[in-house]
């Protein structure tokens, strides 16, 4: 089982919000008043993609719950003992959803972060003549549909989410913890191993990003931060491109085709510097965030899991078994460049408390000019030369 499934970042949105974008520029060139995106289209697609299976009853609920904070008083000590820092988890709000529950649960993050193009658009739409509406009507169902599908097939295989809200209001509550349960019993089947082992694994890796955000405010800030100035530099664009009369499909697609002639992969090709520049942030944060839950569930579940080694040789054997359709399909999606942040990001939190202990790593959690850079990342001896001499 691919280790994207454990969690859903919020690097993925940012995918997302690039394929918008251009959505957004063909859509607004053919002139329609409507919404950019269907949502209630959107969520029905994905209800319709994510499989069948029996609905859970209000006491299973309850329940579950209960049986998950459990393992999270289980679990606080021992990651507490070992990253050196503590932070209650019993008052972690724990929810057990269904995988529709989890579609409009995620569906509202989706929406959330796409709001700035919906309110550019249909600010255009209000200044312009209406024309070519049944053919940008396709492009918008092609945008729900693209939406509706990428949903649904998460929801067949998330198993658990930290779930912060981003792009919202001050004060924030405190982050959700979910756990999709037809997935969890579905990974508990095929493995045959000890289910309160099976999810206490998942629970260390969701708990642990509970720290990360819980007790280092800032780094929602900066991720909410950079990720607001991500989203506004591409509207812009599309206002600039509506406001010149040559439309910003147009220079999309001429940047997208110049830059994977110069061997940049379709992301890349797809930004101009400044976007690069932010998204390179924002992936050098959710490679920490995610290597950082990696490090700790595997040094954590080591002892507490008697069968920890078997559980990852599984899930292990079951990750290289990708049919070539799927693996198309996590290239286009961005989520292979989500799994790539499991490995980039651990081997970083690796090589450091290996090399100077936990004490010295937790300095990525002092502030924003404290954390890795992508070229950092890789390069692990840099980033502690630089916090060593920035102490000294």
């Amino acid at each position: 089982m691919p280790q994207y499934r454990r969690s859903f970042g919020k690097g993925l949105l940012v995918g997302a919000a690039a394929g918008i974008a251009l959505g957004a520029a063909e859509l607004y060139g053919r002139r329609s008043g409507r919404q950019l995106i269907d949502w209630r289209f959107a969520v029905g697609v994905a209800l319709r993609t994510c499989g069948t299976v029996p609905p859970l009853s209000s006491a299973e609920r309850v329940a579950l719950e209960n049986s998950y904070r459990a393992v999270l008083e289980r679990i606080e000590e021992p990651i507490a003992r070992y990253t050196s820092t503590r932070l209650p988890l019993q008052g972690t709000e724990v929810r057990v959803l269904d995988r529709p529950s989890w579609i409009r649960t995620n569906a509202g993050n989706f929406q959330e972060l796409l709001q700035p193009f919906e309110q550019f658009y249909e600010e255009q739409a209000r200044r312009e003549p209406a024309g070519g509406a049944a053919v940008s009507g396709v492009s918008r169902l092609a945008l729900s549909s693209q939406i509706g599908v990428l949903l649904g097939y998460l929801a067949r295989r998330v198993l658990g989410q930290y779930d912060i809200s981003l792009l919202g209001r001050e004060p924030v509550d405190a982050g959700k913890l979910y756990f999709v349960e037809p997935n969890i019993r579905a990974l508990e089947t095929t493995l045959g191993l000890p289910p309160d082992e099976i999810r206490t694994w998942i629970a260390l890796h969701e708990a642990t990003h509970a720290h990360e955000f819980e007790l280092h405010p800032w780094v929602r800030r900066y991720l909410n931060s950079t990720l607001q100035e991500y989203l506004r530099s591409m509207v812009g664009e599309l206002a600039d491109g509506a406001g010149n009369g040559r439309g910003a499909f147009g220079g999309f697609a001429r940047r997208m085709v110049e830059g994977l002639r110069d061997g940049r992969n379709l992301m890349q090709a797809f930004m101009s510097p400044e976007q690069q520049a932010l998204v390179s942030r924002l992936q050098a944060l959710m490679a920490l965030l995610e290597g950082y839950s990696n490090h700790i569930m595997h040094q954590v579940g080591r002892g507490l899991l008697p069968h920890f080694a078997e559980i990852e040789a599984r899930i292990e054997a079951r990750q290289k078994q990708r049919s070539p359709i799927e693996q198309w399909f996590l290239r286009i999606t961005g989520l292979s460049m989500k799994m790539e942040q499991y490995v980039l990001g651990e081997a970083f939190i690796r090589h450091v408390i290996e090399a100077r202990g936990v004490d010295l790593l937790n300095r990525v959690w002092d502030g924003p000019e404290a954390l890795p850079t992508e070229d950092e990342l890789r390069a692990p001896g840099a980033w502690i030369a630089r916090v060593e001499a920035a102490a000294a």
